[in-house]
């Protein structure tokens, strides 16, 4: 029959070695140009689409009535953190979204559960405590890494808040060996963290 004859043909030594030839060159060609890729030097950072915005102590306290809607921090079921850096209770916070600042509850700037190593042990705390005006050079630093390093996270933050939010939340740079805590007390982080020998000798 004319496809055995198919088959034979097939089955010849020059035939199977050509094809096997030309799978092993195509494979060898697509690892080299995956690899050609990804060693790239001329990889495009990733650039602030929009100038990063900073808050001074004095707008955070403006009385002005435009700038008396705020975001926060939302997730939190016991406390929330408005953009202004004051903490409180959930059910401190006002219909505009911002803390009744005229509560005794209510507190601007706490780093209250946080350590100098510039980690805290609760979320709300770590935004409130990033948000302080005098921790701007120490977020200028995370910013500058952040830029070397392509992190596309904190290219597109466009202010201090964002950038808090994103920072204090438990991200890699807070585990060792990928399964567990520098420092499961205080695991929320706004700057660069120290080595776990000085958290060692910390606590």
């Amino acid at each position: 029959m004319w496809y055995s004859g198919i088959i034979r043909f097939l089955r010849r030594r020059v035939i199977l070695g050509l094809i096997l030839s030309l799978s092993f060159c195509y494979c060898m060609f697509c690892y080299l140009g995956k690899k050609d890729f990804l060693d790239n030097d001329d990889i495009v950072p990733i650039r602030r689409s929009q100038p990063f915005i900073w808050r001074t102590l004095q707008q955070h306290n403006s009385t002005n009535e435009e700038e008396k809607n705020c975001r926060n921090s939302v997730q939190g079921k016991v406390l929330i953190v408005d953009e202004r850096g004051f903490i409180c209770p959930r059910n401190e916070v006002l219909q505009t979204g911002c803390c009744n600042d005229d509560s005794q509850l209510v507190v601007q700037y706490s780093c209250e559960t946080c350590k100098p190593t510039n980690c805290c042990a609760i979320y709300e705390y770590c935004i409130s405590c990033c948000l302080h005006p005098d921790k701007r050079e120490v977020l200028e630093n995370v910013l500058g890494k952040a830029t070397e390093q392509h992190s596309v996270l904190f290219a597109s933050v466009s202010d201090h808040f964002e950038l808090c939010l994103a920072k204090c939340r438990t991200n890699s740079q807070s585990v060792q060996h990928e399964n567990s805590y520098k420092d499961p007390r205080t695991k929320h982080c706004y700057g660069e963290l120290p080595s776990v020998n000085n958290i060692d000798r910390e606590n």
